[in-house]
Parts: C-alpha cells; structure tokens; sequence
C-alpha cells in the first residue's frame, strides 16, 4: 500500500529540483516586474528582439495568429475541456483537477500581476506578464508533470522532460506574441517564468489534499489494529 489514492501529479522524484526552478522563477517575475513598473516602452532588449521579429508575414503569421488563438478564451477553454476530458478518460482524475487549477491559477495570477506592474503596450493595453506565454507554458507543464511519473523516469530525465515542454510551449507562444506585437519580450520571460512559479506549486498542494483523506485513513486503520 502506498497510501496514496492515485499517482502524484508531482513525482517525488522531481520535487527536490522544480522548488528552487519554482522560487528562482518567482523572482525573476518580481524583478521584471519592479524594472518595468508603470512602464510604456520596450527595454533595449525588447527593442532589439522585436526588430527581429515584428512584423512577420504570411505564412508565418498565420501561424502567429494560431497560436495566439490558443489563448484567447475559446481556444484556451476548447483546450482546457478535451485535455480534462482525456484525463477523465484514462482514470486520471488528480490530472484534470490539476489541469483546471493549474491554469486557472497561473491565469489568474498572471492577470493580477498586470494590474499590479502596470506595464502598457500600444493603446494602453496592460502588458506584464504575457498572459497568452503563461496559459500555453502551464498547460504544457500540467501535461508533463503526470506524464513524467507515468512513465517512470528519474530526477533528471524528469526534470529535462518537464522543462523542455515548458520551454517549447513558451517559446511557441512568446514568438507568437512579440512577432504580432502584442507583448514585448520580457512580457514573455514574465509570463513563462510565472507558469514556472505557479504550476510546481499548485501541484504539491492539489497531492497534498487529495492525500489527507487517505493519510487520515490509514492512521484510523493502524489505530484500531493497536
């Protein structure tokens, strides 16, 4: 017996690395977010990397504006609902809920930060952190985490699982938002960084209160065998 009723949607294994990626990347938000705080223009940064990459034309921007649709509210909930559906499915019901807090909390994170910095971008608009970079990075990470444990892989095959799925779904969604220009760059390191934050997190907790019962179970049953 494991004491656990269903497989953790954070491996231990993976625990003792993605707290420190998880805390170094809550920083990294904190400190772009101080530097740009009520800011309308790019750094020297994102000037350079948006020259590079604004402006992109056809068939890239359509494939620009695909992936941006995967952020906006119906290709974000389209998602969201067959991921959830796929787990339900497979007998996974600690990944869906995680699939639903996950994003909903680094979503929801994400858009009280904007509020808070108060970064803009073109007409006004809030900026800091791109929340489109933080939905796609999330998903990508609630999609991995269950996935590294079942398939059984160590620490670090884990970890470099985890983290090249964040990377390549943040990379996708980041290129996307900065070559439409609707982000600057490091609205895109912001919003990556705050999935990277959030995700391990949420994680722990949705393990730590699916556990309890059972835990509390497992006491009760050790007891009355005293």
């Amino acid at each position: 017996m494991t004491g656990r009723s269903a497989p953790a949607v954070l491996p231990p294994s993976l625990r003792g690395w993605l707290g420190p990626v998880a805390a170094l990347a809550a920083l990294v938000v904190v400190v772009l977010g101080v530097l740009y705080a009520d800011d309308s223009k790019p750094g020297r940064v994102d000037a350079r990397i948006s020259a590079a990459l604004d402006g992109v034309g056809p068939p890239w921007r359509h494939v620009a504006l695909a992936l941006d649709f995967l952020g906006e509210p119906v290709g974000a909930a389209t998602l969201v609902v067959a991921l959830v559906t796929g787990c339900l499915l497979l007998r996974r019901p600690r990944a869906a809920v995680l699939l639903v807090a996950g994003v909903g909390m680094t979503v929801g994170t994400a858009t009280v930060l904007k509020s808070l910095v108060g970064r803009t971008i073109h007409d006004g608009n809030l900026s800091y952190p791109s929340g489109h970079t933080a939905f796609l990075t999330a998903l990508a990470l609630v999609v991995a985490l269950p996935a590294t444990g079942r398939l059984g892989l160590g620490r670090t095959a884990g970890t470099l699982l985890v983290l090249a799925a964040a990377l390549v779904a943040g990379a996708a969604m980041g290129w996307a938002q900065v070559a439409l220009g609707a982000h600057y760059p490091t609205d895109v390191l912001g919003g990556w960084c705050t999935a990277l934050a959030v995700i391990p997190a949420t994680a722990w907790l949705v393990d730590r209160m699916a556990d309890r019962p059972v835990d509390r179970m497992a006491d009760a049953g050790q007891r009355e065998r005293r």
